[in-house]
This record gives structure tokens, sequence and C-alpha cells, in this order.
């Protein structure tokens, strides 16, 4: 559902770098534009998937973060300043 919403409002993804991943699922990316950075939350472990240096895109208004093809339902605990 959050994929469908997310896809449906394009104009709210961010693109960003990944910073950091753990295998605990979190997830720390980089915002293009202006640098600022946030943590989010996946259940699952993604170093399998995503690695240091990715490019990907977050939608904060729904909570996805699409990484390559790949959409993931994330929890953001730290917003983009």
């Amino acid at each position: 559902m959050q994929a469908r919403l997310a896809s449906a409002t394009p104009s709210k993804w961010v693109d960003a770098v990944v910073v950091a991943v753990s295998a605990a699922g979190w997830i720390e990316v980089a915002s293009f534009a202006n640098g600022s950075s946030e943590i989010v939350w996946n259940h699952a472990d993604l170093t399998d998937s995503v690695a240091v240096g990715d490019p990907v895109a977050l939608h904060p208004v729904y909570d996805v973060l699409a990484v390559g093809g790949a959409k993931h339902s994330v929890l953001r605990t730290q917003s983009f300043n």
C-alpha cells in the first residue's frame, strides 16, 4: 500500500546516498539536495541489497526506501533538516 501511494506522489521522492547500513536493519542516508542525513529502519537485514555509497530514493511522506527497483517500507527515526 505504501509503495502504491508513494508512486502516486512522485514529486515527494528525495534522492540520497547510503552512508551506513547494519544487519539490524538500520540505514543512514544523506540527501543529495543538502547533505543532511536521515536514519531509517526496516525489520529485515538489507545488507545483501543495500551498501554504503548506493544511490537510493526516500519517500518521506509514505516512508518508502527505493533501492534500484526494490521498494522497502521503513520507519523514519530522524528527519532530513
